[in-house]
């Protein structure tokens, strides 16, 4: 199950995912989103479908639990995805926007593991949840989100050590990466983002699609609880 799979990353952690040989569930709140790129995997001969979902919401989770159990039988991988931004400082965020980013951002994978742990401990799966390098640093503006991404590693840690040595559950945290919300800023901003990084550039969804399928795979059975810069050594640099 990707959340966010309809664009960015959680669009390219779909494809990825099953063209490793998942049948993928993609839940997004965006209808037509969702359903191209399960349209898109399907047309590759691989397995893919869309369900609505609201990741905030606990019914929600319920009613993907039923369905992914339903067609399928067993989850082995989840990947939280999903994500809001609404930029403020403290003083200016209203309280709503600071709750939906939040819920978003950090409760969602709560109630996905609260809603699918049974049969992500039955297949001694893997959760990895994208996190973000904004959850190490400060950025004007990012009070929410920030707060978040943070929070959202150390749930990791916490879930790894709950549910180990059944589950194991990681965090990637992506820098900047070439996805629509950069295409919505100003090219000079762009720049200035890239030339923070050591490479020297932004990265593509399907290099953290990469990192996300390697720590879901067996290939990472040694690795729990831990948060793999996918940054471009956007956070090593001075």
């Amino acid at each position: 199950m990707v959340t966010g799979g309809g664009s960015g990353i959680g669009a390219a952690c779909a494809r990825r995912l099953a063209a490793e040989g998942a049948a993928v569930v993609i839940a997004d709140i965006d209808d037509a989103a969702g359903e191209r790129v399960a349209a898109e995997i399907r047309a590759r001969g691989q397995r893919a479908r869309h369900v609505r979902s609201d990741v905030a919401v606990a019914a929600d989770w319920r009613r993907l639990a039923e369905v992914v159990l339903g067609e399928y039988g067993r989850v082995d991988v989840l990947v939280s995805n999903a994500y809001a931004l609404i930029v403020g400082a403290a003083h200016e965020l209203a309280e709503d926007d600071w709750d939906r980013v939040v819920d978003v951002c950090l409760k969602a994978t709560y109630l996905g593991v609260r809603a699918l742990h049974a049969p992500l401990l039955a297949a001694r799966g893997s959760v990895v949840a994208v996190s973000s390098v904004h959850g190490r640093t400060g950025a004007p503006g990012f009070t929410a989100y920030a707060a978040a991404k943070g929070g959202l590693e150390a749930l990791v840690r916490q879930l790894a050590v709950e549910y180990g040595p059944h589950l194991r559950v990681n965090a990637v945290t992506p820098g900047p990466i070439a996805t629509p919300q950069w295409g919505r800023t100003p090219e000079q901003s762009r720049r200035a983002e890239a030339a923070r990084t050591v490479l020297g550039r932004f990265g593509e969804p399907e290099e953290v699609a990469a990192a996300v399928a390697f720590l879901a795979s067996p290939e990472a059975g040694f690795i729990t609880g831990a948060a793999l810069p996918v940054d471009g050594g956007w956070s090593i640099r001075s």
